[in-house]
């Protein structure tokens, strides 16, 4: 790559990127005004993010720009940095969400899904009483249970349903408890359940309740979760690639940087 091609690169490459941190802030900031509790503890790695590409953007843009051979080291150092934190996360996220597959189970269009079945750092994360009892009340408010009724108003609407992991898990009983259905909301609790489960005695039908603190709900979250985080992983993947591209031409655009240097 040529010496003045490399350097107007780098420097419009950042600035761009400057840009986007500078939305990405912005972003985080709306997201810690505008939603509650649930999703604020998203907006300190929303808007840490925002700021850490903003400044190496700044120092690989002043570099390239004032052709200062310090600035391109230190850009490229950070980035290398933030290369191998990228690397590091994606391998832990689909090393952590490779366990965890679903039960079909017969009469029903989707699966059910048990905590053992997933990683111990999800049953650490998911055992802990006070990381559930927030993420209950984050179930609680989302009020999916509750808008099941809305969705499908008979029974057999209901009972063809594909229900996502977190409705199946946390807004009805195991379906081995053997509790009958009277709609899409309520299950008749007088009959005696055909499994030990304990989940079974854990559930009810009372709006805050439900199966909120039932080892299938915990289930249900930890599916969506991997889900989450498996879109996460694929996406640091293009990341990866496209800031390998911006690192390979920061390296052209030091090196260049350094020749005119060592000339002068």
């Amino acid at each position: 790559m040529g010496m003045g091609t490399s350097t107007f690169v780098t420097r419009w490459i950042n600035f761009l990127t400057m840009l986007l941190a500078i939305v990405v802030i912005i972003f985080g900031v709306w997201m810690s005004t505008h939603h509650d509790g649930c999703r604020k503890s998203l907006t300190l790695p929303v808007i840490g993010l925002g700021a850490v590409i903003f400044l190496i953007s700044v120092v690989g843009f002043l570099g390239a720009l004032k052709d200062i051979s310090i600035l391109l080291w230190v850009y490229l150092i950070s980035l290398f940095i933030v290369l191998v934190g990228i690397l590091v996360f994606t391998v832990l996220v689909f090393i952590v969400t490779n366990n965890g597959s679903g039960h079909s189970v017969t009469g029903l269009r989707y699966k059910e899904y048990q905590l053992q079945d997933f990683s111990s750092w999800f049953l650490k994360e998911l055992n802990n009483s006070h990381n559930w009892e927030r993420l209950k009340v984050c179930l609680v408010k989302s009020e999916d249970c509750n808008n099941l009724s809305k969705k499908y108003k008979t029974l057999k609407q209901y009972k063809s349903a594909k229900l996502t992991p977190i409705e199946a898990g946390c807004c009805r009983p195991p379906s081995q408890c053997g509790y009958p259905a009277a709609n899409a909301s309520y299950y008749d609790l007088t009959f005696h359940p055909v499994s030990p489960n304990n989940d079974c005695k854990r559930y009810k039908n009372s709006r805050a309740i439900k199966c909120y603190d039932c080892d299938s709900c915990k289930a249900g979250v930890a599916q969506y979760m991997k889900t989450e985080w498996r879109v996460v992983a694929i996406f640091n993947v293009v990341l990866f690639v496209v800031l390998s591209i911006v690192y390979f031409v920061g390296c052209c655009a030091r090196r260049n940087a350094a020749r005119r240097h060592s000339k002068a």
